[in-house]
């Protein structure tokens, strides 16, 4: 998980940001596997008064150099890694509140729950947090009414289900892999079971509540289904070559809801373009930072760029052969993995 505290500098008047990330895909979540990195921190933060903004790089860098804010010039960002473990979160929420943080951002409901947990005054964008209504973030998606507002990634579930019919139009039964502890992922998993149904699809679904129960899990729903579809979720993500190399294994293809993962052994999604969510979330930023928002009365706004990507060497040892008509436009997982 990484933070990055930003600072912003005197000579400008007005606020600055704080952001936390996601426990795992180090957002990964994000975007593409996020690189992890060591806690920079910057020298004894109450020297001046600077803000503070935390920052992944799920959020895009490029978004606040093109708006002018470089980090060294009006604002300084400090990048910590929590190295995925959730105990850390609440230290560092309270750091940045305690430093007196003008803008937080977090990644992933985890660290945006620890955000929440830590302060009710000062401002909070969410990057990539699926429901923020449904884990009591906001008091509603179209008017959050309080410190938050932000980016969800709510996943194309009903496209992703019809995406599994038309590579296996013989498939009966899908399983549903996710934890039993992340709010968003249940919301997701519940979601999935309505839409399978409604598409004729048999679901058994398979929760764990730490990675710890990914292997045995995994191995029972092999056994009972003929695909398996994971939500966005950071525990299975952890643990999903665990997860891979069970299913491949049984020759059972693996549909995850991220792109990220798909080039880690998955076979296929429909995904949202992690890196727009990252440009989406930036945006956002600047706006506030430049006094035309207010977390209060600004709307959530839900990312709606999808990419087809296809895993052509899981597809070769799965033995199942791509729709021709699909893989014209699809991008090929070893994109993401060259990070090209």
């Amino acid at each position: 998980m990484i933070y990055k505290f930003i600072k912003k500098r005197n000579k400008d008047k007005g606020p600055t940001p704080v952001i936390i990330p996601a426990p795992q895909q180090e957002v990964e979540i994000e975007i593409a596997p996020a690189p992890v990195c060591e806690p920079h921190i910057e020298p004894e933060v109450k020297q001046s008064k600077k803000a503070f903004v935390g920052k992944m790089s799920f959020v895009n860098i490029d978004t606040l150099d093109q708006y002018g804010y470089q980090d060294g010039d009006k604002i300084e960002i400090d990048f910590q890694n929590a190295q995925g473990d959730q105990s850390n979160l609440n230290t560092m929420a309270n750091r940045f509140t305690s430093n007196g943080a003008d803008l937080m951002i977090a990644i992933a409901t985890p660290s945006a729950l620890a955000l929440a947990n830590a302060t009710n005054e000062t401002p909070i964008i969410l990057g990539a947090i699926t429901d923020p209504e449904h884990v009591g973030l906001v008091s509603s998606n179209e008017h959050p009414g309080g410190n938050i507002t932000g980016v969800s990634d709510m996943t194309p579930i009903l496209k992703q289900l019809e995406l599994i019919q038309q590579i296996q139009p013989e498939v009966k039964t899908i399983g549903l892999l996710y934890s039993s502890s992340e709010d968003n992922a249940v919301l997701q998993g519940k979601l999935a079971v309505e839409m399978a149904n409604d598409l004729g699809l048999k679901t058994v679904t398979r929760t764990v509540s730490s990675t710890n129960d990914v292997s045995q899990v995994a191995k029972q729903l092999v056994s009972e289904v003929d695909a398996i579809w994971t939500p966005n979720d950071n525990i299975i993500a952890s643990a999903f070559p665990t997860v891979v190399e069970i299913a491949n294994e049984a020759r059972i293809p693996i549909y995850p809801a991220v792109d990220t993962m798909v080039s880690q052994g998955g076979l296929a999604t429909l995904g949202l373009n992690q890196y727009q969510i990252g440009v989406k979330t930036g945006e956002m930023v600047v706006e506030f930072l430049e006094g035309s928002i207010e977390t209060k009365t600004t709307a959530i706004r839900f990312a709606n760029e999808t990419d087809l990507v296809f895993n052509y060497e899981a597809a070769q040892l799965l033995g199942i052969t791509l729709p021709s008509e699909l893989t014209a436009d699809a991008i090929d997982a070893k994109i993401l993995i060259e990070g090209e």
